[in-house]
């Protein structure tokens, strides 16, 4: 296997020149374990950790390494590894942590194209799916649709699931799979040498049967549906990159529940483009666009234009959008604060001493 093979490119190999990181080995994270990594490259995978300058010097989990990024490392005995540098990202996908107001969570990098993933018996719903789109419209990474499981419901059911789809999406690939490799020429099709592509969806939606369909091998850990709750198990329970045989990298990703929504004003503007299109033309700048005069969202609702679903969904992650920025600020405030009474007790103890 090559670093192309991994997806290594000029502007990579530019950066490290540069940077002088040549000396160094080179490498992509394939998994995250805590304060631990995994990385593969040419001459095989490493246990790593990073080096203390990375780890003590860091100001967020920006500056931490995440599955898909690409590292500089040095290796010692027994498939050993230290972490030195981590090179510049092209993208980064996130959503907010569950259970912790204000922060983000590094789902995967350096993504060419996220598959989302829904199965078409249970898990299908348009708002969890315009979550998804936002995220990735966020991140700059095109966005694909794969309905799962086909083969457990009707043509007409499908139709109708895809056709509402194509209402309130329109301009995102769709493409139907199910167990029996229905659908996978096309998805195999997409599938290209060198790019990354990051499995996106809930539980039980089929992400690591696809994975390994298109793998051609068992690569991934496959569980049955819980009859008892009705939802999918948490078949993958870590970040993990694969390379495939044929080309082509992708990131399986544990189902996910929740996709909370970050500061993502760029990702909700191209989501619900048709909707921002019809507000440039409220007759109030500061429009709500749920009982003013003058609304054009609300006439274009009226009118059967704007579906009224995709309308609450937009303005329900709006209002998450607008939580997290205040949480966010509040916390930043909240450590500049306490940044500053560290600062006053060092002086402090300082002067004591003289």
């Amino acid at each position: 296997m090559t670093l192309q093979d991994l997806g290594f490119h000029k502007a990579l190999e530019h950066y490290q020149k540069e940077q002088g990181l040549t000396a160094f080995n080179v490498g992509r994270i394939i998994k995250e374990h805590r304060d631990r990594y995994t990385i593969t490259s040419e001459t095989g995978d490493f246990d790593a950790e990073l080096i203390g300058n990375l780890r003590y010097g860091a100001n967020s989990r920006y500056d931490l390494p995440a599955v898909g990024d690409w590292v500089a490392f040095s290796d010692y005995d027994n498939n050993k590894a230290l972490i030195y540098a981590i090179y510049p990202r092209n993208s980064i996908i996130e959503r907010q942590t569950v259970g912790k107001t204000g922060q983000v969570q590094i789902i995967a990098t350096n993504i060419d194209f996220c598959l989302i993933v829904q199965a078409v018996d249970r898990d299908f719903n348009m708002n969890r799916l315009e979550r998804y789109l936002t995220i990735c419209n966020a991140s700059g990474i095109p966005p694909v649709i794969i309905l799962n499981k086909i083969d457990l419901i009707t043509q007409d059911a499908l139709k109708t699931m895809s056709n509402k789809i194509k209402e309130r999406v329109k301009t995102v690939p769709l493409i139907t799979v199910n167990h029996h490799s229905t659908g996978y020429n096309s998805l195999n099709a997409f599938i290209k040498k060198g790019k990354t592509y990051c499995l996106l969806g809930s539980s039980g939606v089929g992400k690591s049967t696809i994975l390994n369909a298109l793998a051609e091998a068992s690569k991934m850990k496959v569980n049955t549906i819980s009859s008892s709750i009705n939802k999918g198990r948490h078949t993958t329970t870590h970040r993990e990159l694969i390379v495939l045989d044929r080309g082509g990298i992708l990131i399986d990703t544990p189902g996910m529940r929740e996709i909370g929504i970050t500061d993502t004003s760029e990702g909700l503007e191209i989501t619900f483009e048709s909707i921002l299109k019809y507000a440039q033309h409220c007759k109030f700048k500061n429009c709500s666009h749920t009982q003013e005069s003058g609304c054009a969202v609300i006439k274009a609702m009226n009118m059967g234009k704007i579906d009224e679903s995709a309308f609450k969904n937009f303005q329900k992650m709006e209002r998450e959008k607008q939580h997290f920025k205040s949480n966010t600020l509040e916390r930043k405030k909240k450590d500049k604060a306490l940044g500053k009474l560290i600062k006053q007790e060092q002086k402090r103890r300082k002067d004591s001493k003289f």
